[in-house]
């Protein structure tokens, strides 16, 4: 991807003058009619598919690819899972019975978690999220109210209410295909979860070790966002994702030069390659330098791309 001459720039400027200079080039392109696309043609090159990155504070993007198509979105289910989990209002330190599926899981569920046993709601949403753990979402929403086709209607619910109109969910856990988001949705799902100061805790654990009862034992989690334990990158929100269908996903919030921003980064090749995504927007931000993708990366992200054309 070029650069613009703009682009170019705004190298040297500090990254709030860049961000000004970007909302400044959003007004011009919306005022001849030309959508938000048009302002983010010259960005960072990514491996991501489809990618949205905005401020954690305010509602105009700054950078946006093949932004607003739904696609699965894997284990990011696991943030609405966590909303409403805190929405629902039920206590967090109330134990609950490990159950069994009630049919085989569409994709691999493997778990280390023993049906029967009991963990607190809190510690079973802190699993799901800090480990991605499918059997946690399982459980969490198994003892909802209403059940957990009551829980997924929530699900549904709470993505109307958040505007999300590329959204659907099928399932708690996001081991389902059919659990399907956009990268701009997956934006308001992260500003809503942001709100909660115990998911944005439990996302940001570096590791974990949670105790059962009946019967009695302890397993041991580590964060699947390996930059959640780095000073450097000040992430106070993260999930990652991956399935076949979906690719390597990730959506967090990070600190980048005193400002949060939210990236959201979907069906990337490899399991650096949404990581290695994130280091070229937080470059592309700072300095204006659009960076590089490896080349079985780039023909994965022009493959995938060309559906969506």
């Amino acid at each position: 991807m070029t650069q613009s001459p703009e682009n170019n720039a705004m190298a040297g400027h500090p990254w709030h003058a860049r961000w000004a200079y970007f909302l400044a080039g959003l007004v011009v392109a919306l005022s001849w009619g030309t959508g938000i696309a048009a302002a983010a043609d010259d960005g960072p090159n990514l491996a991501s598919v489809h990618a949205a990155v905005a401020p954690l504070e305010g509602s105009q993007p700054i950078y946006r690819k093949n932004a607003d198509v739904g696609v699965p979105i894997a284990s990011v289910t696991k943030l609405m899972t966590a909303l409403v989990v805190m929405e629902s209002k039920q206590p967090l330190d109330e134990w609950l019975t490990v159950v069994e599926r009630q049919k085989e899981p569409p994709n691999n569920a493997y778990t280390r978690i023993r049906v029967g046993s009991r963990l607190q709601r809190g510690e079973l949403l802190r699993l799901a999220l800090i480990a991605s753990e499918n059997m946690a979402a399982h459980v969490l929403a198994s003892h909802h109210p209403r059940g957990r086709e009551g829980f997924v209607a929530a699900m549904n619910r709470t993505a109307k209410r958040l505007g999300m109109t590329q959204s659907e969910f099928v399932d708690p856990s996001g081991i389902s295909s059919n659990n399907r988001a956009s990268a701009s949705d997956l934006v308001r799902l992260v500003r809503a979860a942001h709100e909660h100061e115990r998911i944005r805790g439990y996302t940001t654990d570096s590791y974990h070790r949670a105790h059962f009862r009946s019967p009695r034992y302890a397993l041991a989690y580590g964060n699947t966002n390996p930059l959640v334990g780095r000073s450097s990158w000040g992430i106070s929100l993260s999930k990652t994702g991956y399935l076949d269908e979906a690719g390597r996903c990730l959506a967090m919030v990070t600190r980048i030069e005193g400002q949060q921003v939210i990236m959201v980064l979907l069906d990337s090749f490899g399991t650096r390659s949404p990581l290695g995504d994130a280091g070229r927007i937080k470059r592309w931000l700072r300095r204006g330098d659009p960076g590089r993708v490896a080349a079985t990366a780039r023909q994965y992200e022009q493959r995938r791309s060309a559906g969506h054309e």
